[in-house]
């Protein structure tokens, strides 16, 4: 079922790459100002405990795990930039997932960038974070993190929600039959030509 008619694979990607790139952007503004505006590992209240600012580098991961194998992280977030683009160029149909992976990307192209730009050097660069919110977490992140965080729960809802890449939804009905036609090699007659 589909409930719009699905996007070209061009304009996928060019909503994927105009979304990547403004996050990008907005992303490493805010890094800039930071840098140039906060004392480092100083806390700046904005809204008591509800919004504070904390100029930090980060070598590591969530919460600075893993700050011995930053390199790792720079890997890691390579690949999945790469699996983005992939599936943009490949399969993407569907303008939720478009606009989806478009913020997703540019958040991790953000701290990517940290990686392989910032101090102490290529390819473990340590990533700028500034944002404290210590009534919901102890973590100290930025724009990029919370992109990633927030599109990363949208893709799990997509998926819980039965939308596919290409723009269909998936039923309970084809659900079902999956198992049916892989195992017994059944064929739906819904799916022949001229029974739509």
């Amino acid at each position: 079922m589909r409930s719009r008619s699905p996007l070209r694979p061009a304009a996928a990607g060019i909503v994927i790459a105009i979304l990547a790139v403004v996050v990008l952007a907005a992303d490493q503004l805010a890094k800039t100002v930071a840098i140039d505006n906060l004392p480092p590992e100083r806390v700046v209240p904005v809204f008591g405990d509800v919004l504070q600012l904390y100029l930090v580098r980060n070598p590591g991961a969530a919460f600075s795990l893993g700050e011995g194998v930053t390199w790792l992280f720079t890997i890691a977030l390579a690949v999945v930039a790469g699996v983005i683009v992939f599936l943009a160029v490949r399969r993407v149909r569907s303008r939720l997932w478009a606009i989806v992976l478009g913020l997703l990307l540019g958040g991790v192209l953000g701290n990517l960038t940290d990686r392989l730009l910032r101090e102490p050097g290529f390819p473990v660069g340590h990533v700028v974070d500034f944002i404290s919110t210590p009534w919901m977490m102890p973590a100290i992140y930025n724009v990029a993190d919370v992109f990633i965080v927030s599109m990363m729960i949208s893709v799990a809802l997509l998926v819980l929600f039965g939308l596919r890449l290409d723009g269909t939804r998936e039923t309970r009905a084809s659900r079902a039959r999956q198992p049916a036609e892989t195992d017994g090699g059944a064929v739906d007659a819904s799916s022949e030509p001229g029974m739509r």
